[in-house]
């Protein structure tokens, strides 16, 4: 697939220099808190102009919770964090309504859910049943409580944390759960360079008390607007459609990926390629955010021999971009 398959107006300027400055800030920023971690920088911001939630996972103290503070003040959000426990309810997250005697009917108590970015911390730890307390919020934006819809602000993105499953004390995120988040990470060990300044420099709790906000909540807004008039050509979409498709036909996959991830695969594309300049997308953006959104919605069947990050790696090697 050539660049002849873009249509004649795909240079096209989605955002303005300053906006596009003010992003590059943020970036720039966020990578300064959590050094050596360029990719995974990029990937939160792909998550967030894609107007997706955010799944990481990995071994604690690796900087799951410091990426999500980083992100909240640099984009200017408004933050709540809910450390996920055993006896967590679902009230705990939503709210609830609490009659008042003096006016003589229930007041509802929005619960920390009704903020810009919420940090799920170690997500794993509650019971699929507060767990699952986020799924309406996640996919529409609003939660309902006693038959009344109330909407969340905006923007509203969840970044989410869980431990390794052979830790103690998790449980699973279920299959529908999982599939809410449209990028799924890790953030790994730094590498020796990044590691040595982190130690010799100031704690990053303090350095992130210094940040200042580089974007603002419309800004954000105005990036996701932007980031869905990106062009896919027919071509491309030809090209997502092999992708879902393969994964359906794979002999070692018992459920192929949805038509809602291939929407995912899609946005997180468009966002990518505004993040490199385009207005246009290309299969190397696909090729990008493609494993972090079909490894976690992948279900093998009892006859896989290979891990998902290797079906994956050999999906993408297998289809042909035309």
């Amino acid at each position: 697939m050539s660049d002849t398959n873009v249509p004649g107006n795909a240079d096209r300027d989605l955002i303005d220099s300053e906006l596009r400055d003010a992003l590059a800030r943020s970036i720039a920023q966020v990578n300064s808190i959590l050094l050596g971690k360029r990719l995974e920088v990029r990937l939160a911001f792909v998550c967030l102009l894609a107007g997706g939630h955010l799944l990481i996972e990995d071994l604690p103290g690796v900087g799951k919770t410091t990426l999500a503070h980083a992100l909240a003040l640099t984009l200017g959000l408004d933050f709540q964090r809910v450390q996920f426990t055993s006896d967590l309810l679902p009230s705990d997250i939503l709210g609830v309504s609490i009659y008042e005697r003096e006016a003589g009917n229930f007041r509802f108590h929005p619960g920390p859910v009704f903020t810009q970015l919420l940090l799920a911390d170690e997500i794993n730890r509650a019971t699929p049943k507060t767990q699952s307390a986020l799924l309406e919020a996640m996919a529409e934006g609003q939660v309902t409580i006693d038959g009344r819809t109330h909407t969340l602000p905006e923007p509203f993105f969840v970044v989410a944390t869980q431990n390794p499953l052979d830790f103690a004390g998790t449980y699973p995120l279920p299959d529908s759960q999982l599939d809410r988040f449209m990028l799924r990470m890790s953030l790994g060990y730094p590498d020796a360079e990044s590691e040595r300044s982190m130690l010799a420099s100031m704690d990053r709790r303090r350095l992130l008390e210094s940040l200042p906000a580089c974007l603002r909540p419309t800004q954000i807004l105005a990036l996701r607007q932007a980031t869905t008039g990106v062009l896919a050509s027919s071509a491309l979409v030809d090209y997502v459609q092999r992708l879902l498709e393969a994964s359906r036909a794979h002999a070692e996959i018992r459920v192929g990926l949805s038509p809602r991830a291939g929407l995912a695969i899609l946005a997180a594309a468009r966002a990518q390629a505004l993040l490199a300049g385009r207005s246009y997308v290309l299969p190397e953006d696909v090729q990008a955010v493609f494993p972090y959104i079909a490894t976690h919605r992948l279900n093998l069947g009892a006859s896989a021999r290979s891990g998902r990050a290797a079906i994956v790696a050999r999906l993408l090697e297998a289809t042909a971009v035309r």
